[in-house]
């Protein structure tokens, strides 16, 4: 089947392992590279507490390290059991999981080796999204804003309009909805705005009061230290124009800084401090976006997304609301990724990773044919 501009339409699932390490998330789209032509099947498999561990035990390392094996082998057999019945497909995108990123010196590590998974699955699994981009001098990161610019399509937005994606990290892209292409100029602006669930999880281990609060119950329970979120705001991330990006463990003197709150104060405070530095980042953008729609797990916690829409200037809800699935879209998005590589299409440019010019990445392993 050909899509509008005469390219065929892939049905592709793509698969994704935030720092959260919730899961895998699998989610199938059916797309010729530039719309989004339907919605498929999504399915996710949990991390046991061991696999968490295994994985979170390589956190921050690189490749060469000896605790980095058994956690690739981790995450490539989760995804193999999380594609176990999702059939039917042209390839797999495979993003594997961050262990560390560190865009100021090229580098960036996930674990999870794509040609190993298309062995297994007997299926081509593209892979491998961000190193041309960082060969080139860009970021790496954020992955998501070119899927952002073909769901503003699809939504028929008609002013610009942001997705902000709240994972281990707070990562916005901002849409014009109105331009040709996600790599045309002005099309895009996308970068890290600061924490989001990676601290507020990280102090309920500490405390030992969780994996993680639970809707946001005890986050909205709690009194935010307001002094200490504009101390936060000093951090000189916040005063660096975009293009930018951040590892999960950019922030590690949070947790720590809150240790005489009680678990709801801090949290709060966490919350408040993720709030105020996506406020920050509107700063940056061409315009107030009409809309900021939220994905991630984020999105619900209650004390978290109050935070937001008390601190932001413009009305925020889940991305729900649009009609679209928070838990899905970052699957969905590696999905639109492998098919622009599968295409020879663009995957990043200047207004969202910082790279020199747009530039395609990503590696495909296995007899990848078009026409299936």
């Amino acid at each position: 089947m050909k899509g509008k501009g005469e390219r065929p339409v892939l049905t592709i699932a793509g698969a994704m392992s935030g720092t959260s390490l919730d899961g895998v998330d699998i989610a199938v789209i059916e797309t010729d590279g530039t719309d989004v032509l339907r919605f498929g099947k999504t399915a996710n498999r949990r991390y046991t507490p061991n696999e968490q561990a295994q994985i979170r035990a390589a956190f921050g390392l690189w490749p060469g390290d000896g605790r980095v094996p058994a956690a690739a082998r981790v995450v490539e057999a989760a995804h193999a059991d999380a594609m176990a019945g999702l059939d039917a497909v042209t390839a797999l995108g495979f993003h594997g999981q961050t262990l560390a990123h560190d865009p100021q010196n090229g580098r960036t590590h996930q674990a999870g080796d794509g040609a190993c998974l298309s062995d297994t699955l007997g299926l081509p699994v593209i892979w491998d999204f961000r190193s041309a981009d960082m060969a080139l001098g860009g970021h790496g990161a954020p992955l998501a804003p070119f899927y952002h610019w073909a769901l503003a399509r699809r939504l028929r937005a008609l002013a610009p309009i942001a997705f902000l994606d709240l994972g281990g990290m707070g990562t916005i892209s901002w849409v014009d909805p109105t331009s040709d292409a996600p790599e045309a100029d002005g099309a895009l602006m996308a970068f890290d705005t600061g924490p989001a669930t990676a601290p507020l999880d990280d102090l309920m281990r500490v405390r030992r009061a969780g994996r993680y609060d639970t809707d946001g119950a005890q986050t909205s329970a709690g009194t935010a230290d307001m002094a200490a979120v504009a101390a936060f705001l000093d951090d000189g991330y916040f005063l660096k124009m975009p293009p930018k990006s951040l590892d999960r463990n950019a922030f590690p003197y949070l947790v720590p800084a809150f240790e005489t709150l009680s678990v709801e104060d801090a949290l709060a405070t966490l919350a408040a401090c993720a709030a105020a530095s996506v406020a920050q980042a509107l700063s940056f953008l061409p315009q107030v976006p009409a809309r900021v729609l939220v994905s991630g797990g984020g999105r619900h916690n209650r004390g978290l997304m109050a935070a937001l829409g008390a601190a932001l200037p413009c009305p925020v809800a889940p991305v729900e609301t649009a009609g679209l699935d928070g838990d899905a879209l970052e699957a969905q998005a590696i999905a639109y990724l492998a098919a622009r590589v599968a295409l020879g299409m663009t995957t990043s440019a200047p207004g969202t990773t910082g790279v020199p010019a747009a530039v395609g990445g990503g590696q495909v392993s296995g007899d990848l044919r078009l026409d299936r």
